[in-house]
């Protein structure tokens, strides 16, 4: 999956333009669901352990001081390596996936280049569970890899995949996910219930971007949101369960004020400044002084 031609990354995220060359208005759903505090320490630590342990330099680096602090600098970095490459193996999965659905709609595709470079990168069992998926499923595309506008939230993304599947229109989202000791691909995380339903509450999508030119969006009445967690071993589908889309919706609404105030706190400068010691008792200004000309509201407004 290439970078969407109206998204640009920035210091506070991804960020959407209406046009091509256009000023960068709304942040991305991924962006906004980011927001949400998730921690990965835990993982982080492993990874480093982990990377440090199977060094087959460690053995020597033990008994020098300056060896042994460039392999722990390395293990350091090892979530982040880890990270990179899971999202580069990512979007060559999704980019497979996008071809294959122009393909299917008649268009002009690259499914061989696509599969191509995943067996380069030794992922070709990727790419047979994609197969098996659309053999299976037999969806009927109607848009790759389409992006939409929400301007009354305030926000930008772009959808995998809609498809006509057994009659019902569906939001489907890719995820390329690894397998447990079982052999069985790894369920997509429920946040993407979340992403899915910032997709379906889109008001506009993308017609042509050189020129800026948008349309209402037709799918937010789909009937199914979609997950395909796509692995080694298997493709897993998952199907969001629709009285628990409110809540979702909610959330990410939530979720775009706090990335707004974020950003706006991020533009604003510094935060903290200094201030010296209050006057010596008896003197003309021997006390501290708030600041008068600040008011806070007594609570923030509620999210609809």
């Amino acid at each position: 999956m290439t970078q969407p031609r109206l998204a640009q990354q920035t210091p506070t995220g991804r960020m959407y333009a209406r046009r091509e060359g256009g000023d960068l208005e709304v942040p991305s759903i991924t962006t906004i669901i980011g927001c949400e505090a998730n921690d990965l320490g835990g993982w982080y630590g492993y990874s480093a352990a982990q990377a440090l342990a199977n060094d087959p330099q460690l053995p020597d680096a033990l008994r020098d001081s300056r060896r042994r602090r460039s392999l722990v600098n390395h293990a350091a970095k090892a979530a982040e390596r880890h990270r990179d490459q899971a999202a580069q193996r990512g979007d060559r999965v999704h980019d497979y996936c996008e071809q294959l659905a122009l393909r299917a709609m008649g268009a002009a595709h690259e499914v061989e280049r696509a599969r191509a470079d995943l067996t380069e990168h030794h992922e070709a069992r990727f790419a047979d569970s994609a197969d098996q998926w659309w053999e299976l499923y037999r969806p009927e595309p109607l848009a790759a890899e389409i992006t939409v506008w929400n301007s009354t939230v305030g926000y930008a993304g772009t959808l995998d995949l809609v498809a006509r599947i057994g009659g019902k229109v569906c939001l489907i989202d890719y995820k390329t996910k690894g397998t447990d000791r079982s052999g069985r691909v790894k369920s997509p995380d429920p946040k993407v219930v979340t992403q899915l339903v910032a997709g379906l509450k889109a008001e506009e999508s993308l017609v042509d971007a050189a020129a800026g030119q948008w349309e209402p969006w037709r799918y937010g009445d789909a009937d199914v949101l979609m997950a395909v967690a796509i692995g080694e071993t298997e493709a897993l589908t998952v199907q969001a369960v629709s009285e628990h889309l409110p809540a979702h919706w909610y959330k990410f609404c939530a979720l775009a004020k706090v990335w707004a105030r974020s950003a706006q706190l991020e533009s604003a400068g510094p935060q903290l400044r200094s201030i010296a010691p209050p006057p010596l008792e008896g003197s003309p200004t021997g006390r501290l002084v708030p600041d008068s000309t600040v008011t806070l509201p007594v609570a923030g407004p509620a999210v609809d």
